[in-house]
């Protein structure tokens, strides 16, 4: 297993993703949005997994503006505005190759094992 934690060290639900891999001792990578955030192709892929730009938009996210910015946005504009404005994903969003899970998802992940 690759697993790749993205999400910020504020987040509640980051942390306990990450303290579900480490109880099992399942090696991940965490990767802070805040520094670093999602490359285009890590964005499409976990789009791919989970169904769309929908379930990775957080609709209780700080910003707002920029979460309905997006809504209302032309799908061909969505991706690009999602891409500069990672702030508004849903945390954590975990990786494991091709699967991907938004939010926390223990169920999910156990079936990764």
């Amino acid at each position: 297993m690759n697993i790749q934690i993205f999400g910020t060290k504020k987040s509640f639900d980051t942390k306990k993703a990450q303290r579900y891999f480490k109880e099992r001792r399942i090696k991940v990578q965490f990767v802070d949005l805040k520094e670093k955030g999602m490359s285009k192709g890590e964005l499409q892929s976990v789009m791919r997994a989970v169904g769309g730009i929908d379930a990775v938009v957080d609709e209780n996210a700080k910003d707002q503006d920029t979460v309905a910015l997006i809504t209302y946005l032309a799908e061909s504009q969505k991706f690009d505005k999602l891409l500069e404005n990672q702030q508004v994903l849903r945390e954590p969003i975990v990786r494991n190759g091709q699967k991907a899970t938004v939010g926390y998802c223990p169920d999910v992940w156990k079936t990764w094992e």
